[in-house]
């Protein structure tokens, strides 16, 4: 029996505990540490819910510590501006009283622009060719480390189709530029602003991998250490984050032990919907 998927939108919501203050939890209190991206999400969450008829056009955030799943991650968000036409906020994330991430986000009340253009949408195959039934029948399958298989179950809150399969058993990328589709793994409500949040948090899977595509590695070898530093993003255009996405990601420099990792993300009708950047740590173990 197939089991069932997990919902984005309830591990994202937060409860409220004063004014301007938020408390969430890491769903999976097994892990070592937080997943980056769910302090994004539930950030992203909490400043949305100060701000009244404007959505997120940007967010920039620094990691500073690593997050403990087992304790609730709180969440001060302050009012730093409500102007005309932008509003900014601070989130700050806390355990045991302590910072673990920084982040501003701007919000937009939306207008009409004289300007409009975008990048093209790379020309991969849509998702459904890259289906688990369908990688099972590649003769790379049996090769597959396990946690790429694990992109496949269903107990994921977003599903995520590699496109460049052989990168994960030592194929080199030229040009270092890789591709995943993605989706919330359940039907998201009609907000926006939930779907903003809901692509800020799947923004921050395997982004930092697009470090190693040049090598023919990947961030699951044992031998690598990695940590995301900062992440910034923004949201050009209406989406659903409960319909495939593209996420296109390459890696411009890679130096003294930190790597730049950049990605488009585009809807299935080449809409550039948003634009990631991150920088993190990536060492060898010696």
């Amino acid at each position: 029996m197939q089991k069932s998927r997990i919902d984005l939108a309830a591990i994202l919501d937060l409860d409220s505990i004063g004014i301007d203050l938020f408390r969430g939890n890491s769903p999976s209190a097994r892990e070592q540490r937080v997943f980056g991206g769910l302090v994004i999400g539930q950030a992203m969450f909490a400043a949305c819910r100060t701000v009244k008829a404007r959505l997120p056009h940007s967010l920039h955030c620094y990691f500073i510590h690593s997050g403990d799943p087992q304790v609730p991650l709180i969440y001060k968000v302050e009012r730093l501006r409500d102007g005309k036409s932008y509003s900014t906020r601070r989130v700050t994330a806390l355990q045991r009283g302590s910072t673990i991430v920084s982040m501003i986000v701007s919000f937009h009340k939306g207008e009409e622009g004289a300007f409009e253009h975008q990048d093209k949408m790379p020309e991969v195959p849509g998702p459904e060719h890259f289906a688990a039934e369908e990688l099972s029948k590649q003769s790379l399958y049996p090769d597959l480390p396990e946690i790429v298989r694990r992109y496949y179950e269903p107990d994921r809150p977003v599903e995520l189709r590699p496109v460049e399969i052989g990168r994960y058993v030592g194929q080199k990328i030229e040009g270092g530029r890789v591709h995943m589709w993605m989706k919330a793994a359940t039907k998201l409500p009609d907000d926006p602003a939930l779907h903003i949040c809901a692509l800020a948090y799947a923004s921050d899977l395997s982004l930092l991998d697009a470090v190693m595509a040049r090598y023919g590695r990947t961030l699951f070898d044992g031998r690598i250490l990695s940590g995301s530093l900062d992440h910034a993003m923004w949201f050009h255009r209406p989406f659903r984050a409960d319909d495939w996405l593209l996420y296109a990601k390459d890696s411009p420099s890679a130096q003294s032990g930190r790597g730049l990792a950049r990605g488009l993300i585009f809807r299935r009708d080449g809409t550039l919907v948003a634009s990631v950047a991150q920088e993190g740590s990536v060492r060898e173990r010696r």
